[in-house]
């Protein structure tokens, strides 16, 4: 089924043209394609060129897309910033990347209702700047926050370094307007906080890939912006030792930290090491960054208190505090450009977002020095320690040939995964199965779960051209 699409003609790309204006459309230029055929996945056999680049300003013209597509057979892959790290948005079925970049209009912000209605093409970072002036913030906080854009952390239900005390981002999704593969527009949901009417086909849209609808507007929950921020860097000896500690902190101090992210060894240096800085602690072999906020500062520092107490008695080396903007932006630097860091010096490598039960994470810990050694790789490990999803990147060392790290990389993901399982956990906590990972979700996932999920999508895509080649294995 995911094979058997009719490929572009001049004739449709002059529809095309009709529907969105001449300059909207890319064709027959393949240096201006390419751009539009890979996501942030590391590999050039990720990526795919599409046929052409769409770009609608619109739910009437990406129904009109949708209806020339469904007519014609031709497959359809939406995109928002390109950010995304499971080839989501590459179009490995050829046919039009329908890109939503010019609808990045911000169309509301309702106080009254503490709502923000917007297009999928703003990027996420602009709406809290958006609505920060009223004294508000959007909870949704993925890491990329200032590059991706809100439709795609909406089609990923994006996840991030917020998520223990705020969730992830279908929490804060009151309402969706909807183009369906076969042209249709639908609005699910609105500006309630409640609403038991009929099918919850908002959450289902939620997270679903881009492979169910297009999204064209999104109302977005607001919350009263925090007054008082705090920082905490602590510095461990070994990893084990500083994640064991983080559910004492949870229990015992009985703090929810608005963030808890945890680097190992390997990750410190090479964080540290790129942005030119010697890391805080000479022993320090893994760390725990602690971000508290809160509307009273006596509050917010009471917690600090508590959680420096806490981790000193659980054996850390030290407790930094970052109580001012400036000093609590230096200590989140390092994390925040580690993935950057890697992807310089690491050309070769697999980005991994697993999840485990919180109380797991020691032992997926355990397992992943001697997993790195029977590879004959290295399988750094951070991430947000609180709610169980680290960020294990398997990098290809220099010394191993290309094609004995090609032959091996399936079937490592493959043992990784089973680890994982085993663990309680799943194969991706926030980057999504894309295509990536589609062959993989065997792995996590029964027949019988599988072959339901199909359906569904069956149900809505009855074509089968909305962003086909993600999330299942082929048949």
């Amino acid at each position: 089924m995911e094979t058997d699409f009719a490929a572009l003609t001049p004739t449709v790309v002059a529809e095309l043209r009709a529907i969105v204006g001449d300059a909207h459309v890319i064709y027959g230029d393949p240096d201006r394609l390419i751009d539009y055929g890979h996501d942030e996945v590391h590999g050039a056999e990720h990526a795919h060129l599409p046929e052409a680049v769409v770009k609608p300003d619109g739910a009437a013209e990406i129904a009109a897309i949708m209806r020339l597509a469904a007519r014609e057979r031709i497959p359809v892959t939406p995109r928002g910033a390109g950010s995304g790290l499971s080839g989501g948005a590459v179009p490995v079925c050829g046919g039009i990347v329908l890109s939503l970049e010019r609808m990045n209009r911000i169309l509301e912000i309702d106080l009254a209702n503490l709502v923000a209605v917007v297009e999928p093409g703003v990027i996420t970072n602009d709406i809290s700047e958006a609505v920060r002036q009223h004294g508000l913030f959007y909870a949704g906080y993925p890491m990329s926050t200032e590059t991706c854009f809100i439709g795609g952390n909406v089609a990923e239900n994006a996840g991030g370094g917020r998520a223990i005390k705020y969730g992830v981002t279908g929490r804060y999704v009151l309402g969706l307007e909807v183009v369906l593969p076969t042209g249709e527009i639908v609005e699910l949901g609105g500006k309630r906080l409640k609403d038991v009417t009929g099918y919850n086909l908002l959450q289902l849209m939620i997270g679903s890939e881009g492979t169910l609808g297009i999204f064209t507007k999104i109302i977005l929950r607001l919350l009263p912006q925090p007054q008082a921020r705090t920082v905490l860097l602590v510095p461990f000896t070994d990893a084990r030792t500083a994640i064991a500690a983080v559910p004492r902190v949870i229990a015992e101090g009985r703090v929810i930290p608005a963030a808890v992210e945890f680097m190992d060894r390997f990750s410190i240096q090479t964080a540290y090491e790129f942005i030119g800085e010697k890391p805080p602690h000479p022993r320090m072999a893994a760390l725990l960054l602690f971000e508290l906020d809160g509307f009273q500062e006596s509050e917010v520092a009471a917690q600090a208190d508590a959680i420096a107490d806490l981790c000193l008695r659980a054996s850390a080396l030290d407790v930094y505090l970052g109580d001012t903007p400036a000093s609590a932006k230096k200590m989140w630097r390092p994390r925040q450009k580690l993935a950057e860091a890697l992807n310089t010096h690491w050309a070769i490598q697999s980005a991994e977002d697993l999840v485990v039960p919180p109380a797991r994470i020691p032992d997926l810990l355990a397992e992943l020095e001697p997993f790195g050694e029977r590879y004959n790789a290295l399988a750094p490990c951070f991430g947000h320690a609180a709610d169980g999803n680290l960020h294990v990147h398997i990098l290809k060392k220099p010394e191993m040939p290309l094609a004995v790290w090609q032959a091996q990389e399936g079937g490592m993901l493959t043992a990784l995964y089973k680890i994982v399982v085993g663990l309680g956990g799943a194969i991706t906590g926030e980057h999504g199965i894309g295509a990536k990972r589609a062959g993989y979700l065997p792995l996590a996932q029964s027949p019988e779960l599988i072959a339901l999920q199909r359906r569904v999508k069956a149900a809505f895509d009855p074509m089968g051209i909305l962003n086909p080649g993600k999330i299942f294995p082929k048949l």
